[in-house]
């Protein structure tokens, strides 16, 4: 096949082997995603696979829009039939066409996570139930966690819930899924537990899918869930084939239910697979790779791999020591403007990829001052938006009105005088009668608690609504969407405010209108359902654009698949970077490093690694401790240098920081002066400690301190000579 030429020899045999199971390691820019779409390809048009056949599934919708695109180009159109997306977009494909034989209707809602954490919150308040310590955010975090480790509702309450808060955890649990169903909804967890749930109930529907696939691909294999495993195992007992691609070092999302186990176990739960190594390296020079390998080696479970590059030996990476967060963001100001002008590149070609989100503020406050283009991709993203959602839960009342989630959201929105107590008061009457909310609109005049005024307000709130279900069937999606909002006075609502704010929504709200209409014309036939379904799994990566010249923001988890010829690592600091090492597991730890080896990995060219002395956290200056990471890197492999830290102040930097944070740090020097519970404090000569106590005032004020080497001290402040740090 012509198109082989474009492989190197390693990557040819893993493209051409085709007798039984087999996993490609693909090592870190070694050409994975080419070796999967070359694979594809050849299957289609040298081993005879019809399109509809092949079921590929990719780690992000991008990826797979992208890989096939790639495949119709080399072996043309009849591949567009081919079966590619993400677990979640082509089980949830799969689940709109069976959705009867699990008593759903075809028109089922998605809940994002947003959504499932309204659910808790609503189940919470009706209930009246109190958790110390658990909020609706963390109990849906528990319940995804319990889902991904397919432990459903029944068997949580009666085997594994022990105490109190586990049992109001798994009441909690219960009413969750029953409220689900209900609402003819499923959350993404759902995606991957209700195909399992209709494969195993239903013989001749896994026969009719396992019939349908004849070949199957799955990329990113080392980030699969238990759920994930085992569809996969479910599909291919028989004569189906199966592929596998990925790389351990880069098995990032055990935090989110990944096994890494799925990956290092393969050879054992298909003994007569076969394994392909792809070591060579396109992507990074020779230092990078040498820097990432010194750190990928001290991790226990591997497999193991050596990977190699025919790139030139390359700049070491340069290490940054900062005196806090406001000087590591100029440091990255200052760098990149000097990197773009003495290599002529685009700010595009630039990523600053950070551990936790809070990081990103001193970040764009300093790119803004500096007047350095930006987008952060893995933040609020488009369709997450306030303003976009609430459209968004119009449009799937039309299609579902048991989405009670969505109706409670636009009840009041905008407002129509419907108050909280009135709804709850619906809710109560909906529950009592199992009724649907929707259902009970119409019979708000039996609800004797409801004042007539809002009972008028509700009857017209429905009529509305009925009134664009009928229009669904009769006009184009885009038309549909642009009379309701017009009818709405969303647009015009947001126009009069004429905020900053809500001329952004104004804007995103347009931006929605116009992407509607692009979509409806390259979807000629499509359906509200469809829209919907293909807007609720979109995810952040998804939405990165490639055209803006602009310097990219990022936490490593969300640059995973990307590469940039310039990378910036920030926040390389003990309980940052990795994050709570002191009370995680050495899996945990592994897994961290596994991220710090993916951050460096991204880079072609150049990689800065910066660290802050102090940090301002959880509402005070903390003294910070540079990454293990640090250490481990192989000290031929770069060369470290002082950012602001023993630095006279330049005016132009001082300027800086005094402008930075102007409006929010106003009282932040005071904070800094005064001694609180909490606060860090060096002394000349215990070293650094944090105050534990505070006692008495004057001359005669006391402090209890712990000091890192020398245990507890009790010093009197007049005579203690403390200075925060």
């Amino acid at each position: 096949m012509k198109l082989l030429n474009d492989l190197n020899e390693a990557q040819i045999e893993a493209v051409e082997y085709n007798a039984g199971p087999h996993m490609i390691v693909a090592g870190a820019g070694s050409g994975k995603t080419r070796v999967l779409t070359y694979k594809i390809a050849y299957l289609v048009d040298k081993e005879g696979y019809e399109p509809e056949s092949i079921l590929a599934l990719t780690f992000t919708n991008k990826a797979a829009g992208e890989m096939k695109e790639r495949i119709i180009e080399l072996v043309g159109k009849k591949s567009a039939k081919i079966w590619m997306g993400t677990f979640h977009s082509i089980f949830a494909r799969i689940l709109r066409v069976e959705a009867g034989k699990l008593n759903y209707r075809p028109n089922f809602s998605i809940y994002d996570r947003e959504d499932s954490v309204s659910l808790v919150g609503n189940i919470l308040q009706e209930f009246n139930i109190s958790i110390d310590s658990l909020n609706a955010n963390s109990i849906q975090h528990k319940i995804s966690n319990l889902k991904n480790q397919m432990i459903l509702p029944d068997e949580y309450a009666k085997h594994i819930a022990s105490n109190l808060i586990e049992k109001k955890v798994a009441d909690i649990y219960i009413e969750y899924n029953k409220r689900l169903r209900e609402n003819n909804a499923m959350d993404f967890d759902d995606l991957l537990l209700k195909p399992i749930e209709l494969f195993n109930t239903n013989p001749r529907v896994v026969q009719k899918y396992r019939k349908q696939f004849d070949y199957i691909l799955v990329d990113e294999y080392q980030d699969t869930n238990k759920a994930q495993y085992e569809i996969i195992k479910i599909l291919t007992s028989g004569r189906t084939k199966l592929c596998v691609v990925g790389d351990d070092a880069q098995s990032i999302y055990g935090w989110r239910g990944a096994d890494l186990r799925n990956m290092l176990d393969f050879q054992k739960d298909f003994p007569k697979a076969k394994t392909f190594r792809l070591e060579q390296n396109y992507r990074s020079t020779k230092m990078i790779l040498a820097a990432a390998d010194s750190i990928i080696k001290n991790n226990r479970d591997q497999i193991v791999k050596t990977l190699w590059t025919e790139n030139n030996d390359g700049e070491q990476l340069t290490v940054i020591k900062c005196a806090d967060e406001k000087d590591e963001a100029f440091q990255i100001a200052k760098r990149i403007k000097k990197e773009v002008t003495a290599k002529k590149l685009s700010l595009n070609d630039i990523a600053i990829l950070y551990r936790i989100n809070s990081q990103s503020r001193a970040l764009e406050e300093a790119l803004r001052r500096e007047k350095i283009p930006y987008k952060i991709i893995g933040g609020v993203e488009f369709y997450r938006r306030k303003e976009i959602k609430d459209i968004l839960a119009y449009l799937r009342i039309l299609s579902n009105q048991n989405d009670e989630e969505s109706l409670l959201r636009i009840m009041n929105f905008p407002q129509r005088g419907i108050g909280n107590t009135s709804i709850s008061k619906m809710t109560g009457f909906a529950r009592k009668l199992d009724l649907s909310l929707f259902t009970t609109m119409s019979r708000v005049f039996e609800v004797i608690e409801v004042k007539e005024r809002i009972q008028k307000n509700v009857k017209q709130f429905k009529l509305l609504l009925d009134k664009y279900i009928d229009l669904k069937n009769e006009l184009s999606l885009s038309e549909l969407t642009s009379a309701l909002v017009d009818e709405l006075g969303i647009l015009r609502m947001y126009k009069e405010e004429n905020t900053q704010d809500s001329k952004a929504r104004y804007e995103n709200i347009q931006e929605l209108l116009g992407a509607i209409q692009e979509y409806v014309k390259e979807n000629p036939e499509t359906t509200l359902e469809d829209f919907l379904a293909e807007v609720s799994l979109i995810a952040g990566v998804d939405q990165l654009d490639d055209e803006q010249n602009s310097i990219t923001l990022m936490t490593v988890h969300s640059a995973k698949g990307l590469e940039f010829p310039i990378v910036f690592i920030t926040g390389c600091e003990e309980d940052i970077f990795p994050l709570n090492p002191k009370f995680d597991s050495d899996s945990r730890t592994d897994e961290e490093r596994r991220l710090f080896y993916v951050a460096i990995t991204r880079a072609e060219q150049k990689v800065f690694i910066t660290y802050a002395r102090s940090r301002y956290r959880f509402g005070e200056v903390a003294y910070q401790s540079r990454s293990r990471f640090l250490e481990e890197l192989d000290p031929k492999t770069y060369a470290e240098t002082n950012g602001g830290v023993g630095k006279k102040t330049s005016r132009r930097k001082k300027n800086f920081y005094d402008d930075m944070y102007q409006d929010s740090y106003d009282d932040f020097d005071q904070e800094r002066r005064s001694l609180r519970v909490g606060s860090r404090v060096t002394h000349e000569i215990f070293g650094n400690g944090k105050i534990l106590q505070i006692s008495g005032q004057g001359d005669m004020q006391k402090v209890s301190i712990a000091f890192e080497d020398f245990g507890t001290k009790h010093l009197l402040v007049k005579f203690a000579n403390l200075k925060l740090v």
